[in-house]
C-alpha cells in the first residue's frame, strides 16, 4: 500500500523512517528520473527526500522547485555559492527530519533500489550499529578513475582498519543522531566508516551495483583531491588516536547506596 503525502509526514518531529539526503551540483537533467525512483523505491515507508542543489548554474532549482509542488515530500534547499558535496550533505542532515538519513548521489549512478536494502540491514543490526554502507561492484567510471579509487580503498583500510572495501560509494544509510555526533570537515562523506567506528559503533556492509549516468559528466576529477585527501586521511588517523575510551553513562537517580 502507498501511504498518501499526509501519513508519509505524519509526525515531522521524529516520526519519519528515513531521509533522502541528495547533493547536487548541475544535475537538472538526471534528478527527476531520479526522484521517481526513489519515490518508487521508499514507497509504503514514511519518508521524505532532501535535495541540496550546491550552487547549480543549469536551472537545478527551478527544477526541483516544479518537482516539489507536485510531490511534497521533496523539501529542496540551496546553497547560492557552491561548498562542495561534504557540505551539501551535511545542509540535508541538520535539515532532516527522518530516525535515519540515507545519502545517495544526485547524478543517477547509484542505485535507490538499495535503499530500502541498507534500511533493513541497519535495522537487523541493532542499537550496536549505526551505519549501512553500500560498496560498488561493476564501476563505470572511466579506467583512471578507477584505478585512483582502489588505491585510495586500500590506502584508507591499511591506515583507518575501518573493514570498509568502498568507503565513496554515495549509498548509505546512518542513523541521525550518530550523523550529528560526527565531527565535520570537508570530504568528511568519504570517512563516515571510519568516523562511525570512533564513535563506538558498528558498521555493516551491502554490495551494490554501479551504473552509468544517463545525463552530463562527473563534476570532480582525480588528481583535483589527491593530495586533499592524503591530508583528510591523516586528520582522520589523529581523530581515531585521540579517541582512547567511548564512555558509558548512566543517569544518577534516587539516593545514594548506603
Amino acid at each position: 500500500m502507498t501511504l498518501s503525502f499526509r501519513e508519509t509526514v505524519a509526525g515531522a518531529t521524529g516520526d519519519l523512517e528515513v531521509t533522502v539526503v541528495v547533493p547536487a551540483k548541475d544535475e537538472a537533467e538526471n534528478l527527476p528520473i531520479l526522484l521517481d525512483e526513489i519515490g518508487a523505491a521508499l514507497a509504503g515507508r514514511r519518508f521524505e527526500v532532501i535535495v541540496v542543489d550546491d550552487g547549480s548554474s543549469d536551472g537545478t532549482d527551478k527544477v526541483l522547485q516544479a518537482y516539489a509542488a507536485e510531490n511534497p515530500w521533496l523539501r529542496p534547499f540551496r546553497h547560492e555559492t557552491s561548498c562542495g558535496q561534504s557540505c551539501a550533505v551535511r545542509t540535508g542532515v541538520l535539515n532532516a527530519r527522518g530516525d535515519v538519513v540515507a545519502t545517495i548521489d544526485g547524478d543517477g549512478e547509484n542505485n535507490p533500489d538499495y535503499i530500502p536494502k541498507l534500511l533493513d540491514a541497519l535495522k537487523a543490526g541493532g542499537p550496536a550499529v549505526a551505519l549501512a554502507a553500500g560498496q560498488r561492484l561493476g564501476r563505470k567510471a572511466s579506467l583512471a578513475k578507477r584505478l585512483a579509487s582502489k588505491f585510495a580503498n586500500r590506502l584508507r583500510g591499511a591506515i583507518l582498519k575501518d573493514d570498509t572495501r568502498d568507503s565513496g560509494c554515495g549509498l548509505k544509510a546512518l542513523k541521525r543522531e550518530v550523523f550529528l555526533q560526527l565531527p565535520y570537515f570537508d570530504s568528511w562523506h568519504r570517512f563516515l566508516p571510519a568516523l562511525v567506528i570512533r564513535e563506538g559503533y558498528g558498521v555493516v556492509h551491502i554490495d551494490v551495483q554501479d551504473r552509468q549516468r544517463r545525463h552530463g559528466t562527473s563534476k570532480y576529477g582525480i588528481f583535483d583531491r589527491a593530495l586533499i585527501g592524503i591530508l583528510d586521511l591523516f586528520g582522520v588517523w589523529w581523530l581515531r588516536r585521540r579517541r582512547k575510551t567511548i564512555p558509558s553513562a548512566r543517569a544518577l537517580t534516587g539516593a545514594p547506596d548506603a
